[in-house]
C-alpha cells in the first residue's frame, strides 16, 4: 500500500543529495537547499559499508555548516534493525557548527529502501532540546517512535507520517507545549501497525486547548476517519483552522455526512478528503456545500472497498 518518495522540497527549499563523491563545484549554496544526508547498504563495495557518520562528517566539511537552514535524515543503514539515534545524537553534536538550522526531517526513506512500519525511530524530541531555533521537524515511521511532552517556543510545524502511530506518541505531543505550532500533521494509520489512538485521544487537541496558532490541521490515513469526521463536526478547533486535512483514510459518506451537518465550513481555504470512498452523490453533496463558498475540495482518489466486504473492506493509503 505505501509507495512513498524522497521528498523533494522541505522547509521550503528544494531537496539535494548530499554525496561524498559530487564534485563540489557542482553544490548549490550551504543555505539554498534542504539536504539529505544518507548511505546506501545495498550499494556496491565502496557505499556498502561505509557508516552514516562518514557521510555526515563528510557533509560537515564539504558544505558550509553554519549556512544549512534544511537537513533531511535519510537512510542511515539498515533501518529495520538500526534506530534512528545515530543519526540524530550525530546531529545534535553538531549543534555549534549547525547554527542556522530551522527544518529537520527524520526518515526520508523510500519503499525500496524501507517500508514505513519497518523504519525504527527514536526519541526525536532531543532535535528540539537541542535546536531552539527549528520551526520544522519531519518524522516518518511510528516503529519505536518516541515523543514525550515537551516544550519548545518556535516550533511552527510538526508532522508525523506512520503506518500506525502509538497512542503514547499522540498524546505525547499533544500534551506539549508549543505555542508557535502552526500545522500539525498526524497520519495514524491501522490497529495492525499499532494505530491505537482513538477519537477521546484527540480531545484536547480538537477542543482548542492546545496550540494556539494552529490553522493547519491533518488527521490522516485513519481506519476509523469517520469517527474523527464526526467529532470534528462540532470541535471548536475547526473555527480558526485555514487547511482541514482528513485524506488518505477511510471515509464513506457517514462521515462526510457528519462534517456537513455540523459546524459550517466555509471559513476554510482547503478541505482536503483525498483517498476517500464517497458515492459520487456525495460528493456533489460536498462540493456543491463549500466550493460557492472559494473553499478548494481535493476529492480525489476515489477508492472502491476490496471485494464485497463494504465499509470493512476500505482501507488507508498507507499502512506497511
Amino acid at each position: 500500500m505505501y509507495g512513498a518518495q524522497h521528498l523533494h522540497e522541505f522547509g521550503g527549499l528544494p531537496a539535494v543529495d548530499f554525496q561524498h563523491t559530487t564534485d563540489g563545484g557542482s553544490r548549490p549554496a550551504a543555505d539554498a537547499a534542504a539536504w539529505r544526508v544518507f548511505v546506501d547498504p545495498y550499494g556496491g563495495d565502496e557505499d556498502r559499508d561505509r557508516p552514516w557518520a562518514e557521510e555526515f562528517a563528510d557533509f560537515l566539511d564539504s558544505v558550509d555548516p553554519a549556512g544549512v537552514r534544511a537537513l533531511i535524515i535519510g537512510q542511515w543503514g539498515e533501518a529495520y534493525e538500526e534506530n534512528s539515534a545515530v543519526p540524530i545524537d550525530l546531529v545534535i553534536a553538531a549543534a555549534d557548527r549547525l547554527t542556522s538550522l530551522e527544518a529537520v526531517f527524520v526518515g526520508d526513506l523510500e519503499a525500496e529502501e524501507a517500508e514505513i512500519t519497518w523504519i525504527q525511530q527514536s526519541d526525536v524530541t532531543a532535535l528540539l532540546a537541542a535546536f531552539p531555533a527549528l520551526t520544522e521537524l519531519g518524522v516518518r515511521g511510528g516503529s519505536d517512535l518516541v515523543f514525550p511532552p515537551t516544550k519548545h517556543g518556535r516550533l511552527r510545524s510538526l508532522t508525523i507520517q506512520a503506518g500506525g502511530l502509538p497512542v503514547e506518541v499522540v498524546r505525547g505531543v499533544l500534551d506539549s507545549e508549543l505555542p508557535a505550532l502552526e500545522r500539525l500533521d498526524l497520519w495514524l494509520g491501522v490497529s495492525a501497525y499499532e494505530g491505537n489512538t482513538d477519537v477521546a485521544d484527540l480531545a484536547p487537541l480538537l477542543a482548542g486547548a492546545r496550540f494556539p496558532r494552529l490553522n493547519h490541521l491533518g488527521l490522516r490515513n485513519s481506519e476509523i476517519q469517520n469517527e474523527i469526521a464526526a467529532a470534528i463536526a462540532s470541535a471548536p478547533v475547526v473555527a480558526r483552522l485555514r487547511v482541514l486535512d482528513l485524506s488518505n483514510g477511510t471515509l464513506g459518506d457517514e462521515g462526510a455526512a457528519a462534517l456537513l451537518e455540523g459546524q459550517p465550513l466555509t471559513h476554510l481555504e482547503v478541505l482536503d478528503l483525498h483517498h476517500h470512498f464517497l458515492s459520487e452523490a456525495m460528493e456533489e453533496r460536498v462540493r456543491s456545500a463549500l466550493e460557492p463558498h472559494g473553499v478548494r475540495v481535493d476529492l480525489s482518489e476515489k477508492c472502491e472497498p476490496w471485494g464485497d466486504r463494504g465499509a470493512e473492506g476500505r482501507y488507508t493509503a498507507v499502512s506497511e
